[in-house]
């Protein structure tokens, strides 16, 4: 598939319809690809964005009326509703995102999944009853919809990011108005028919596509009550300078290592070190960024990883069923990698595969999958979220040097540690600081009832996307008393 169904929807989706924006302009979508203009979709303004939350708040304020269990049958209708153009949704966003089509394929039916896993979540957001020190008072807290939600999604994982705060957000009487990045746009506006056909009320979801400048507008906006964000610290850390005290949930950028110690499985760890590298290009927060080896099986691990890489990564046309590895995603994430592995030579790393740009594509965003050893703490590759299929390994004295140089970091997001003893599992998981600790599995391991959200103090942000977590977080506690004496 190299060109776009004749159905693709280009325009804002606003109020249950589909709509020009207000500002009259276009722009342009090119595939990572093919390196072709795929399409030329609606740039939403001011006015758009007015007019999407005034009819959010009035929908809402009905659908949190309708009851949670009529708002479960919508949710699961969308799920039911998804399934059905599976094929569809993920060849669209592997034309706009670049990814593998048997990964496009796992993220829509993992979005699929989410509206029937949050509208079974909801039917039992439970409250409870609070003894009161006062004999005539009875006391109880239950959950409230905190109201419109303005959300901004990244575009590593386009539609699947959509539903992780939509599901929720929906099931629980919540309103939504996404911002989905104006370059991967198509599978979430495609997706909205979806909604149409699950009879979800006209307002209660908008999808602009737009620019970091409309971000700011729909956070900033004061019928916006609350924020969801997925994307990077720094974008993170500027939006909720703009959100002030408004209600927020961030996951932000990831640096998570993989520990790897002596009594480790080598061959698992490599395997799994190298999986969660390339995965989706490495353009995902919870990518193997830093592998962290015990010295005693560095020189066994790393012949391991060689070995698995070049025989299991495949870079090519995404389409093509026997390929793993598709383009990056635009020309930052590839400069970036050219930044950080310039350095890498420049320092003297070793470069034991890949390197660069790889040629004979019909872009220059096909990027080699690239292993560098000898990588210092100081390095880019080693402060710096890469966000590029390349697995750079640090060397570790013993396991207090592996705990030290894995918490020597800003980002704390998810990590992963590969051991045999117990004992050091559970002290890793009490001692790494990052939101998730996986113990012998890929630092990439993800599962759709899990809480995935940063560690406190670190700059990853706050909340947890996944299961009943993201319904706490889209939710207000509220509590009732009530007088029953005389």
């Amino acid at each position: 598939m190299t060109t776009l169904p004749a159905a693709t929807r280009t325009q804002l989706f606003l109020a249950g319809d589909f709509v020009n924006g207000s500002t009259g302009e276009q722009t342009d979508v090119v595939s990572p690809v093919t390196g072709q203009v795929i399409a030329s979709i609606a740039v939403p303004g001011q006015a758009d964005l007015d007019r999407a939350v005034e009819k959010a708040r009035t929908a809402q304020k009905a659908w949190r009326k309708l009851g949670v269990f009529e708002r479960a049958k919508v949710c699961h209708r969308i799920g039911d509703a998804i399934e059905h153009r599976v094929d569809e949704l993920a060849r669209l966003q592997t034309l706009e995102q670049g990814k593998p089509v048997a990964e496009s394929i796992a993220d829509i039916k993992e979005a699929a999944q989410l509206f029937h896993l949050h509208a079974e979540d909801a039917l039992r957001l439970y409250g409870e009853t609070l003894p009161s020190s006062d004999v005539d008072k009875r006391m109880f807290t239950y959950r409230a919809p905190v109201g419109t939600w303005g959300i901004i999604t990244p575009w590593n994982f386009p539609l699947l990011m959509f539903t992780e705060f939509v599901a929720p957000g929906l099931a629980t009487g919540n309103a939504c108005i996404v911002k989905p990045p104006s370059n991967t746009p198509l599978a979430v506006l495609a997706a909205m028919d979806c909604l149409l056909e699950a009879g979800v009320p006209d307002g209660l979801v908008s999808v602009l596509p737009g620019d970091g400048p409309f971000g700011a507008q729909l956070v900033s906006h004061p019928g916006i009550d609350a924020i969801g964000f997925i994307g990077s610290s720094a974008t993170g850390a500027k939006i909720v300078q703009t959100a002030g005290l408004k209600r927020s949930l961030m996951e932000c950028s990831g640096n998570g290592p993989i520990v790897v110690l002596e009594d480790a499985n080598i061959e698992r760890a490599a395997k799994a070190a190298v999986d969660s590298a390339f995965y989706c290009g490495g353009q995902v927060c919870c990518a193997t960024e830093r592998l962290i080896v015990h010295h005693r099986v560095h020189d066994a691990f790393v012949e391991s990883a060689l070995a698995y890489a070049s025989s299991h990564v495949v870079l090519g046309d995404p389409f093509d069923a026997s390929v793993n590895l598709g383009p990056l995603n635009n020309e930052g994430v590839a400069a970036k990698m050219d930044r950080h592995l310039d350095e890498a030579r420049r320092l003297g790393f070793d470069v034991l595969l890949g390197g660069g740009r790889a040629a004979g594509h019909p872009t220059d965003l096909y990027y080699d999958f690239t292993i560098v050893d000898g990588v210092s703490e100081a390095s880019l590759l080693s402060q710096e979220e890469s966000f590029g299929p390349v697995l750079p390994i640090l060397t570790a004295k013993d396991d207090d040097d592996a705990l030290r140089i894995a918490n020597a970091d800003r980002l704390g997001l998810q990590s992963a540690v590969f051991t045999e003893s117990l004992s050091k599992a559970y002290r890793f998981i009490e001692e790494l600081e990052t939101g998730q600790v996986i113990v012998n599995d890929s630092n990439g391991w993800w599962d759709i009832n899990m809480p995935f959200g940063g560690a406190g103090g670190k700059g990853t942000g706050w909340g947890r996307i996944g299961g009943m977590y993201t319904l706490h977080d889209m939710t207000d506690l509220r509590t009732g008393a009530i007088h029953v004496g005389s």
